[in-house]
């Protein structure tokens, strides 16, 4: 019986109805599994039906088969013993929205496209399906069972501390395979068998052509982040990737937003795909506030500094690595506990700058683009836009690292005044109505909003962070300890989305 088949078998003998997929759309194409192969984008017959979407994205596609029914429970889903008890263990029981309409359908083998904003719950997702579906299989050298593509080092390490703790009662080993790390001791760890890997495209293309990895035992494939990955030029590699793996696999995609670019991605590799999308703003988020603060040149860098020494853990973002570092020298020389994160810094560098952040060894982490996904930070409640972003994806991103799972949390952006007119115009592409203040350094209203002080004035020096562990790390999920900044039942154990408190490191993978 083809995949289609068994999910409409299933879906028959649950009675279930649609739940928040969408009806109508694709042309039914059942016997795509049964005819072991996916057809070209050409063959998909001319222009399926789309509903509009937000200004600047595609209209999503909808499925011919209808959906099964949203769970209330992981417990009511159809998965293996182990991981239950694991889901149990970490105090996760009630999924969030994006989880609870797909994990039924990605289970019965479904194709899945998701949107929801960063951490809404796509890592656990994607990822039980994934490691339930592969339970019991054992993969050969050079040749993993599942792959899981994303666009940066940080979300790989996101996604592997995310999975480790389901992965491991399954007995399913997992690889991390990223840029700026040792590539001989990462095609270690896929010669010695992994049935799961994360990978950014990049990587991945390097170890197969050395002959090192194999993708065409994969039968399941995600693709997290995939907006970026195409904003990033990854497009090419990502689309030979997918060429490579077992025809007529599993395909999932998830990403907060969906564009055009992704467009190409869903046609050709998605079939009658389960469609959910948790926030139709695409990235908005009701938990967050949005405040756009108008300040003047000259009293910007006093703002930035007397915001930096609040009280708890702020994220500022800057547009390039030169302006990160001096705004960090700045914040330092203040008596304000601040580090640098570009792709300027070495991946060791970055992991454990990261480390320290999240121990709260510092306080204000200064960053580009560079960690604007891919990190999970419990109790983050700031993120600050010193330099203003360019695209209005750039700005959910950015601002989803507060609000992460139901958590409340507040997006900030200083803005002059010959930055204001494209300012309105981004927030309007964001679907997002902020707050708009005039403030100045020293003031009660600056404060207010974002729990600025004034600075110590005591320089500080952040020494350097201990060297990771030496060993396999990431390489594998076999052997690894729990997570021990983690208490069960936390932000980041319900939704999957990253680690809390720590970030250990690569390892094999990074």
């Amino acid at each position: 019986m083809n995949r289609t088949a068994r999910t409409n078998d299933r879906y028959s003998r649950t009675g279930g109805s649609s739940g928040s997929a969408r009806s109508g759309g694709f042309r039914s194409q059942p016997s795509r599994r049964s005819g072991g192969g996916r057809p070209e984008a050409a063959g998909r017959g001319a222009g399926p039906r789309r509903r509009p979407g937000p200004q600047g994205e595609f209209a999503l596609p909808v499925t011919t088969t209808p959906a099964l029914p949203a769970v209330e429970a992981f417990a009511d889903l159809d998965m293996p013993a182990p991981l239950l008890a694991a889901l149990g263990a970490e105090g996760v029981a009630v999924p969030f929205p994006i989880q609870a309409a797909t994990l039924p359908n990605s289970l019965a083998g479904r194709d899945v496209l998701g949107r929801g904003r960063t951490g809404s719950g796509k890592t656990l997702a994607f990822g039980l399906a994934l490691l339930a579906r592969t339970a019991g299989r054992r993969a050969e050298a050079r040749k993993p069972l599942a792959l899981v593509l994303v666009p940066t080092r940080e979300l790989a390490q996101q996604v592997t501390d995310a999975l480790t703790p389901y992965a491991r009662p399954m007995r399913l080993r997992m690889a991390t395979v990223v840029g700026g790390m040792s590539i001989g001791r990462q095609a270690g760890a896929l010669r010695s068998g992994a049935e799961v890997v994360v990978a950014t495209p990049g990587r991945l293309k390097d170890l197969i052509e050395r002959g090192d990895c194999q993708l065409d035992q994969v039968a399941i494939t995600v693709l997290d982040e995939a907006d970026q990955m195409a904003d990033m030029g990854f497009m090419p590699q990502v689309t030979e990737l997918l060429d490579q793996v077992l025809p007529g696999g599993q395909r999932m995609l998830f990403s907060a937003t969906l564009d055009r670019n992704v467009d190409l991605l869903v046609r050709r590799y998605l079939t009658d795909p389960v469609v959910h999308s948790v926030d139709p703003s695409a990235g908005a988020v009701t938990t967050m506030d949005h405040h756009v603060l108008h300040v003047h040149d000259a009293d910007k860098a006093a703002t930035t500094i007397e915001i930096g020494a609040r009280e708890g853990r702020v994220i500022m973002f800057l547009d390039t690595k030169h302006a990160v570092d001096r705004l960090t020298k700045d914040l330092l020389r203040s008596g304000v506990r601040a580090a640098a994160l570009h792709g300027g810094k070495s991946q060791p560098q970055r992991t454990r700058t990261l480390e320290q952040f999240k121990s709260g060894h510092v306080t204000v982490l200064v960053a580009t683009n560079v960690a604007a996904r891919g990190i999970h930070v419990d109790n983050l409640d700031l993120v600050v836009n010193v330099d203003p972003p360019t695209d209005h994806k750039d700005y959910l991103h950015r601002g989803g690292r507060t609000a992460r799972a139901g958590e409340s949390g507040s997006v900030v952006t200083l803005v002059l005044p010959s930055q204001r007119r494209e300012m309105t115009r981004l927030m309007a592409d964001a679907g997002i109505t902020p707050t708009t203040t005039r403030v100045h350094s020293g003031e009660a209203e600056l404060s207010r909003i974002t729990g600025a002080q004034a600075p110590s004035g005591v320089p500080v020096t952040i020494s350097a962070p201990a060297a990771p562990r030496a060993g396999r790390g990431g390489s594998s999920s076999r052997g690894r300890r729990g997570r021990p900044g983690q208490s069960r039942g936390s932000a980041a154990a319900r939704t999957g989305s990253g680690s809390s408190g720590r970030s250990s490191f690569f390892g094999t993978a990074a």
